[in-house]
């Protein structure tokens, strides 16, 4: 994430499961590789959007995986920069994202522990050509290429009790990329009679067979730092007991609270780039971003706009500079729309920020960034804004105090020690 430049006159400071036992097979979700570095978790992993650029900051069962953040670009002052531009260091913006996929891993953890696994017994409606169900077919004939959807609850007794096979058209819950034979493997710890795998073993399944399965079932084409995370689908314990030994390799896509969010087309085919529409707020827990909340509650910044670096870049991949060479006027002007002028921004003590895209995202296809507004405290993280930036707002429930204003004209820089006088003193 790139910051805008700050203004002189108003200063700123500034991704494990557990299973248990029961009659399904659960999923872990799969943490994605980050660039220089990778997040590390018992089980699953949430998707997590990532920031990048100049203004002010932002952002089962089968569980889904953790986002990775983007390089850095430092932000520069600059006095030329006008005084509605303020910025974040991009450094500190990305590592903010890289919390939020870390609190995701944790999240999604609790939720494999209370969902269980599938069992080999379990039936799916197997999806007639139109996408609707019709029949059933054993759950342990599901393989890539196949989509699954369910109504998850909080009860491990009724909790995906529709398991479906869906059209990947229609909105489902998990994509299946790879399904492995874990009896296969000539080694005790698979063999009949064997223990069953605590989480930290099957998370390390996950890493070990499903991150190259999903790039090879996409043909190279997963955003590791995208929207959608690594999955794993594991057998429950009682599954487990009863000799199953298949795990099926998959993508998720997780929001910060755990809970696998629905998806609907195959993700090899679309744009899988971490952004949300303009005048979507994302939540905010003890500093940290979350998921997408009403305005008017509690939220670490607001989308302004969603910038397509594609059409600007239609070439190869585009420099951090000069995507923010790019970005810092477009967001710029786009935040000034979505405002109401100019010195809105300023005036509600906000910092503009945006997204940049890494090599990774580019060679998957992703194009997409947000420009969003938002207010980096001191210590690290977010404030709590209530109310959308268009309106009146307050600021970890306090109402923003306008700065004083700029005087007209350029001011002198005040000389120094011993130096001579400036022109005209």
């Amino acid at each position: 994430m790139s910051p805008k430049p700050d203004d002189p006159s108003s200063p700123q400071s500034g991704d494990p499961a557990t299973p248990s036992t029961g009659s399904s097979e659960s999923t872990a979700g799969s943490e994605p590789t980050v660039e220089s570095e990778a997040v590390s978790s018992e089980a699953a992993t949430t998707a997590v959007p990532t920031t990048a650029s100049p203004t002010t900051d932002a952002p089962t069962t089968e569980v889904p995986t953790a986002d990775s953040s983007n390089a850095d670009s430092p932000a520069t002052d600059s006095p030329d920069a006008g005084p509605s531009r303020r910025t974040v260091q991009a450094a500190k913006a990305r590592r903010l994202l890289a919390l939020v996929a870390i609190g995701a891993v944790g999240a999604a953890a609790v939720t494999i522990g209370v969902s269980g696994g599938f069992d080999r017994s379990e039936n799916l409606p197997a999806p007639t050509a139109a996408g609707s169900s019709a029949g059933t077919v054993s759950f342990d004939s599901s393989d890539a290429g196949d989509c699954l959807q369910w109504t998850p609850t909080d009860d491990p007794d009724t909790d995906r009790q529709d398991l479906a096979e869906v059209s990947c058209a229609e909105p489902h819950r998990f994509e299946v990329a790879r399904t492995v034979n874990l009896a296969a493997f000539p080694v005790a710890e698979f063999a009949t009679g064997s223990p069953y795998p605590d989480a930290t073993r099957f998370a390390a399944l996950r890493d070990e067979h499903c991150v190259a399965a999903v790039q090879d079932y996409t043909g190279g084409r997963f955003d590791p730092t995208g929207r959608y995370s690594v999955g794993l689908m594991f057998p429950s314990q009682a599954g487990w007991a009863n000799g199953e030994r298949s795990i099926r390799c998959g993508i998720q896509q997780t929001g910060a609270t755990s809970a696998l969010q629905e998806m609907v087309g195959r993700v090899a085919d679309q744009d899988q780039s971490t952004v949300w529409d303009a005048g979507t707020c994302v939540g905010v827990e003890s500093g940290v971003p979350t998921d997408p909340v009403d305005c008017g509650t509690a939220h670490a910044f607001e989308v302004v706009s969603v910038v397509d670096l594609g059409a600007q870049f239609p070439g190869g991949l585009p420099s951090v500079d000069d995507q923010d060479r790019y970005l810092e006027p477009t967001c710029t002007q786009a935040a000034e729309a979505y405002l109401g002028g100019p010195d809105v921004l300023r005036d509600k003590t906000l910092t503009l920020f945006w997204d940049n895209v890494d090599a990774s995202s580019w060679m998957a296809g992703s194009r997409r960034v947000s420009c969003s507004v938002g207010k980096e405290v001191e210590s690290g993280g977010f404030a709590a804004i209530v109310g959308s930036a268009k309106g009146d707002i307050t600021i970890d429930g306090v109402a923003p105090v306008p700065p004083p204003p700029v005087p007209d004209g350029r001011s002198l820089p005040t000389p120094l020690p011993g130096a001579a006088p400036l022109p005209g003193a």
